[in-house]
């Protein structure tokens, strides 16, 4: 009798340990869930923020820049320019610059004055606050340089791939140049070729652009 007792309380005694056991692994168990929600939400922000830093970096980041000597003529209609972006398939992404004359109005004064991007920016349905972000006044003789950096007209990044940059120069009246080269976004730094053409009769005004270069940068 004495031995199945003892058998019992014994029997007894284990599974009061196994129990309490199982009692304080739960509570340090309840005790570092909290803990562990707040590590795991730790990391899901530090993840976040640096994802967020990452993209802030690449479009903060110049895509592609174009340089030319400008030489500002005298008299009157010539010394109106403007740079922007298109992608492969002829869709406008962004100017970079335009003349002031010609974006504030010009334009439907001096139909020759810059045409191509007049029509190419959809410039007659552009708000005057979306004039004023584009435009300057025209720039003294010097070296000029305008930065893409890889964002259309809303501000948000573009995809890589093809692109196209534009310097358009309305040397005097009808007679014009278009400077276009190649950008391969996304596939490093390169020094693509840049063509020229011109319409009219230039002669000594295709003295207003000249040397123009080409980078792009990522």
């Amino acid at each position: 009798m004495q031995s199945a007792f003892g058998t019992i309380a014994s029997d007894a005694c284990r599974l009061l340990r196994v129990v309490v056991c199982d009692s304080l692994s739960l509570v340090r168990i309840l005790t570092i869930i909290p803990i562990m929600k707040k590590i795991f939400i730790f990391i899901t922000i530090l993840t976040a923020l640096t994802l967020i830093n990452a993209a802030a970096q690449q479009t903060s980041q110049a895509a592609a820049e174009l340089t030319f000597q400008f030489t500002r003529l005298s008299g009157s209609a010539s010394n109106q320019f403007a740079v922007w972006i298109e992608d492969s398939q002829g869709r406008y992404v962004k100017t970079l610059y335009a003349t002031r004359y010609t974006a504030n109005g010009g334009w439907r004064r001096r139909e020759t004055s810059i045409p191509v991007w007049v029509r190419q920016s959809g410039l007659v349905d552009l708000s005057r606050s979306q004039i004023d972000a584009l435009t300057g006044a025209t720039p003294r003789t010097g070296v000029l340089s305008y930065t893409w950096d890889g964002t259309n007209s809303l501000g948000a990044a573009v995809s890589p791939g093809e692109y196209v940059i534009f310097l358009e120069g309305t040397l005097r009246w009808e007679n014009q140049v278009l400077y276009r080269a190649p950008i391969r976004l996304g596939q490093g730094a390169s020094m693509p070729q840049v063509s020229a053409e011109y319409s009219g009769d230039a002669g000594a005004d295709r003295l207003m652009i000249g040397n123009v270069t080409v980078r792009t940068l990522r």
